[in-house]
């Protein structure tokens, strides 16, 4: 077998877990916050760090947004089975980077395991990201090339795999639906917020021994789960969120 060959098989074990990677990472980033010491020496250079961290998760959740966002019927769906695609998606975000959600996934990975400020683990971060997102990245383009045949061959001569390139920028074909993101990725505000309250309670604990998580981080949880049963609710006992 070769090596494309056995990434491509791995794609297939790994690409029902794909949306769930960073949450998979927490284990990782607690481990190293509970090994290590506090890295900052001011309150303000902390919260600093921590917001840039944030904000670089959200980045990639705001890539997310856009490429569900203006997802044609049969594109990007959440199929956890085999990858499915109506028609091959070459404009918007997908004109820069042929793999934006999973350049998405991540930015929110890497967001979440610097914002302990432990050096070592947003590499580790990185390296398990590229790893495990090549794989499925292998297995999506071969189920491509055979849907699709020269125009997909076309498509990733001319777009990087994984680095955007911003001067390939085509205007999207479809137009922004609100009603689709929040009905296919309200979970993914939650997902950055509550790894970041569940790392920011660990750091506490170990710096002070108390169970006393910084009330920005905890309000900022509290918030974003409100609205994921407030969108949860909506998608599931009405037609609010319908395309």
């Amino acid at each position: 077998m070769t090596i494309i060959e056995q990434f491509i098989r791995d794609g297939d074990r790994l690409f029902r877990w794909r949306s769930y990677f960073p949450l998979a990472l927490v284990p990782v980033i607690v481990a190293g916050v509970v090994a290590s010491p506090a890295v900052f020496s001011t309150p303000g250079a902390e919260r600093s760090w921590e917001v840039f961290s944030v904000a670089v998760a959200l980045a990639g959740l705001a890539m997310r947004v856009v490429a569900v966002g203006t997802a044609p019927a049969g594109t990007s769906e959440r199929s956890t089975v085999n990858p499915r695609a109506s028609e091959l998606r070459s404009s918007g975000v997908y004109s820069i980077v042929r793999h934006p959600l999973y350049v998405a996934n991540g930015l929110m990975a890497l967001g979440i395991a610097l914002f302990p400020g432990v050096w070592y683990l947003p590499p580790i971060v990185l390296l398990g990201s590229l790893l495990y997102y090549e794989r499925i990245a292998a297995r999506e383009e071969r189920f491509l090339e055979e849907q699709f045949g020269p125009a997909f061959r076309t498509w990733a001569d001319r777009v990087p795999a994984l680095i955007p390139r911003a001067s390939g920028w085509l205007p999207s074909s479809t137009p922004m639906s609100w009603r689709q993101v929040l009905r296919g990725e309200f979970h993914g505000l939650l997902t950055v917020t509550a790894s970041v309250f569940v790392v920011d309670v660990v750091q506490v604990r170990v710096r002070s021994g108390a169970w006393a998580p910084d009330p920005v981080w905890a309000w900022t949880f509290l918030v974003t789960g409100l609205m994921f049963v407030v969108a949860r609710t909506l998608k599931k006992t009405t037609r609010v969120l319908h395309t």
